[in-house]
C-alpha cells in the first residue's frame, strides 16, 4: 500500500509535527515522573492519571513516528500488516482511554460519594484488576475489525490518502461485501462513544450533584475543581471525537487535518490542563522544576 497525506511543502509540515511530538512526549512524560517519584502523589487518582499520560504517549507513538519518517525520507510505502499492526495499537489506545476515564469518574465518585470507604473501595488491587479488564475489553472490541480487514480483496487503488490507518479509509479500497468490515467498525464506534459517553455523564451528573450538597465552601470547592479537570479531559476527549465524525464527506485535506485534531490534540493538552488545575501536581511541579 501507498500513503499519500496531506499534499503540501513537506518541511512546512515536518515543522509542526515534529514539534507537537516533542510537546507530548516531554509533556506527558514530565508529569508521569513527578507522579512517580513524589511520595505527595502516591493515590489512585495521581496513578489513573499517569496511565492516561502513559496512553496518550502510545497512542502518540504508534502515529508520529511513521508519519514523520514519510515527511523526512518521502517513505511512502506501508504494508496491509504494517497497516493492521498500526490501526490495532491506535484503536486500542483509544478504546482503552475511553474505559480510564470511567475507572477515573468512579474513582471521583467514591471519593465524593463515598468518602469515607474511600481507601476501603479504591485499592490498587481494584485498579488492577480493572485496568486488566479493560486491557481484556479493548482488545475484544478491536480484534474483529482488524481481522475482517486481514480478509478484505483490494481491487482498487491502493493509496491512503488519510493521515493514518483507518478501518473506513482501508475499507474504501475494498472490493466485494464489506458490510461484515462496517458493521465491526460501527459496533466498536457505538459502543465506546454511545455506552461508555452515556455512563460517564450520568457519573458526572451525581457527582456534581452530590458535590453541590456539601456543607464545607473549601470541601465544596476542592470537590467540584478536581472533578471539573477530570470533567475538561473528558470533554476534549469525546468532543475531538465527534468532530472526527464530520470528516466522512469532505476533502482529503480537510479528512488528515480533523484526524490530526482527534489523535494529537488531547495528548498535548492533557498534561497542561492537569498540570495548570490539578493543585497537588501544580506544587510538585513548580518545586522540582520552578528554578530550573
Amino acid at each position: 500500500m501507498s500513503v499519500e497525506w496531506i499534499t503540501v511543502s513537506r518541511p512546512a509540515l515536518f515543522v509542526p509535527f515534529f514539534v507537537v511530538y516533542l510537546i507530548i512526549l516531554t509533556g506527558n512524560s514530565l508529569i508521569i515522573y513527578r507522579i512517580w517519584v513524589e511520595r505527595s502523589l502516591q493515590f489512585p487518582m495521581y496513578w489513573l492519571i499517569s496511565l492516561l499520560f502513559i496512553v496518550n504517549i502510545s497512542c502518540t507513538n504508534a502515529i508520529l513516528p511513521k508519519y514523520l519518517l514519510s515527511l523526512a525520507f518521502r517513505l511512502h510505502q506501508i504494508s496491509l500488516v504494517g497497516c493492521l499492526i498500526q490501526m490495532f495499537f491506535i484503536y486500542s489506545s483509544l478504546v482503552f482511554e475511553s474505559a480510564l476515564v470511567l475507572i477515573m469518574a468512579l474513582d471521583r465518585f467514591v471519593a465524593i460519594c463515598r468518602p469515607l470507604h474511600y481507601y476501603s473501595i479504591i485499592t490498587k488491587k481494584l485498579l488492577i484488576q480493572l485496568n486488566f479488564l479493560n486491557v481484556a475489553r479493548s482488545v475484544i472490541l478491536v480484534s474483529p475489525i482488524v481481522i475482517t480487514l486481514s480478509r478484505a480483496q483490494f481491487c482498487r487503488s491502493n493509496i491512503i490518502q488519510s493521515f493514518t490507518c483507518e478501518n473506513m479509509v482501508v475499507i474504501n479500497l475494498g472490493c466485494g461485501d464489506v458490510s461484515s468490515m462496517y458493521l465491526a467498525g460501527l459496533l466498536v464506534r457505538t459502543m465506546v462513544s454511545v455506552v461508555d459517553g452515556s455512563i460517564l455523564l450520568v457519573s458526572y451528573i451525581k457527582i456534581l450533584y452530590t458535590a453541590m450538597k456539601l456543607v464545607s465552601g473549601t470541601a465544596q470547592s476542592k470537590a467540584l475543581n478536581t472533578c471539573g479537570t477530570h470533567l475538561m479531559v473528558a470533554t476534549l476527549i469525546y468532543s475531538c471525537g465527534i468532530i472526527s465524525r464530520l470528516g466522512i464527506s469532505v476533502s482529503v485535506n480537510v479528512q488528515n487535518t480533523i484526524s490530526a485534531i482527534y489523535y494529537l490534540v488531547p495528548p498535548a493538552v492533557n498534561p497542561i490542563i492537569y498540570g495548570l488545575r490539578v493543585h497537588e501536581i501544580r506544587v510538585c511541579l513548580k518545586k522540582s522544576y520552578g528554578r530550573k
